[in-house]
């Protein structure tokens, strides 16, 4: 397992048909460092070069999902441009979570909160239990944004509603709520998930290939083009409410916004 002081890591396993991709920081819920997301890019890369996948599963180890990007990373960022990087840098890996060559299952617990709600969103299918926990709650935390790619796809999983409640009041949902919104096709026990899971990847592996290939391809011409956000973006990560907003966090203190 990876050292949760270090930078993690993202694992893959293949057994079969089916690949197994773990977001492993278990320590810090799984929060995504830089160098994860690159890890994550060389995993799309070896699952992009397969043929022979039916199945790719995703989880995090030690009882969360994913909870967002490590926070610390964004200390580094000295303007909006550099925001505007990063917004990129997350469409592109998350559009490849879209295009990898088998249908994606996301099996989640604990926390999928920004970043990992994305990734979870980006996937096929998701299963969830009820204590697990979804939200984007950056007004209230770090003031950075997102990308209209990541707002249109949450959109796309959730409903209008529930995601404006998420982004501008900083709610969060348990399992049994996004369940009810079809954000996932299944909602059951911590001690049932891996049965759930089984019986989802036994589905997909006897399914046709060639239909369900057909469907997320025609699923992913659906998906509307977003609009130019990158003067938003560099305005956001440019002003001094996000640096603000970024030394609270770490220092666990309450930001105080000054809408600049």
């Amino acid at each position: 397992m990876a050292d949760a002081a270090g930078k993690g890591d993202v694992h893959l396993r293949i057994e079969g048909p089916v690949a197994h991709v773990t977001f492993d920081r278990p320590a810090a819920r799984n929060a995504m460092t830089f160098a994860m997301y690159a890890r994550l890019g060389e995993v799309c890369d070896q699952l992009e070069a397969r043929d022979d996948l039916r199945v790719i599963v995703f989880r995090g180890a030690g009882g969360a999902f994913v909870a967002g990007t490590d926070i610390s990373e964004f200390t580094a960022f000295d303007s909006g441009a550099d925001g505007v990087a990063y917004e990129d840098r997350i469409d592109a890996t998350l559009a490849r979570l879209t295009h990898l060559p088998a249908p994606t299952l996301a099996v989640i617990e604990g926390a999928a909160v920004g970043g990992g709600l994305a990734i979870a969103a980006a996937c096929d299918l998701r299963i969830v239990t009820p204590e697990a926990k979804f939200g984007v709650p950056i007004a209230r935390t770090v003031g950075n944004t997102l990308s209209a790619a990541n707002i249109a796809r949450l959109v796309r999983a959730f409903g209008d509603g529930p995601v404006r409640r998420m982004l501008l009041l900083s709610e969060f949902l348990d399992g049994e709520t996004v369940h009810r919104l079809g954000f996932s096709g299944a909602c059951v026990p911590p001690d049932r998930i891996e049965a759930e899971a089984d019986r989802q990847i036994r589905r997909l592996t006897e399914a046709a290939p060639l239909t369900v290939a057909a469907c997320r391809d025609l699923f992913g011409r659906l998906a509307d083009a977003a609009p130019d956000d990158r003067d938003v973006i560099a305005r956001i990560y440019g002003s001094r409410d996000f640096r603000e907003g970024v030394g609270a966090f770490l220092a666990k203190r309450k930001p105080e916004w000054s809408g600049t």
